[in-house]
């Protein structure tokens, strides 16, 4: 399937996800989604830990809403978020960066009448897809790595080298963009 088309697929299922509001319609939304990422194969199954942060950033937010006696809206929410997020995790393991590149300077090709630096937009918004899963790749093997020493995983306790390895990554982009770009 064409990149723009999955793009445009991401961008409609996204605003029905805002648009509907009620958990039960919403957790069907959810089973199809985990259906369709089901059906992409072996390989992109093993990237299903990735939707860890997610379920449990989800609990957070029932847990929130339980707080305030507003658990429905927290479980719409959390359903809400799975959803989308599960939606781009599908759109960035089947999509090369180049062809999403290439959708992103199209749809943005009209503001540079205005001034705006549609390249370098485009360029940050596929690189922060691609740091997404970046970032989940070296929290996983930071993970490892503690879990071989200390027998068990690292928690919150890798949140500081994985910052520190994420800046240096980031460091490392930026300084590799300033010499192609010849900046």
């Amino acid at each position: 399937m064409a990149a723009w088309v999955k793009l445009a697929v991401l961008s409609v299922c996204g605003t029905l996800l805002v648009l509907v509001d009620r958990p039960v319609h919403l957790a069907i939304s959810c089973a199809v989604v985990l259906l369709i990422f089901a059906s992409l194969g072996r390989p992109v199954w093993r990237r299903v830990r990735m939707l860890v942060g997610v379920a449990i950033a989800g609990g957070l937010i029932v847990g929130f809403h339980w707080a305030l006696g507003t658990t429905p809206l927290g479980v719409a929410s959390a359903l809400r978020l799975a959803s989308a997020a599960t939606l781009a995790l599908m759109l960035t393991l089947t999509t090369r960066f180049e062809d999403l590149l290439v959708v992103l300077e199209t749809l943005m090709h009209p503001l540079r009448r205005f001034g705006v630096p549609t390249e370098r937009i485009a360029l940050g918004l596929g690189l922060m897809l691609r740091f997404a899963e970046n970032f989940y790749v070296q929290w996983q093997r930071l993970d490892d790595a503690y879990r071989v020493r200390a027998g068990h995983g690292g928690g919150l306790r890798l949140l500081a080298p994985l910052t520190i390895r994420t800046l240096q990554t980031a460091e490392r982009v930026a300084d590799a963009l300033a010499a192609r770009l010849g900046r």
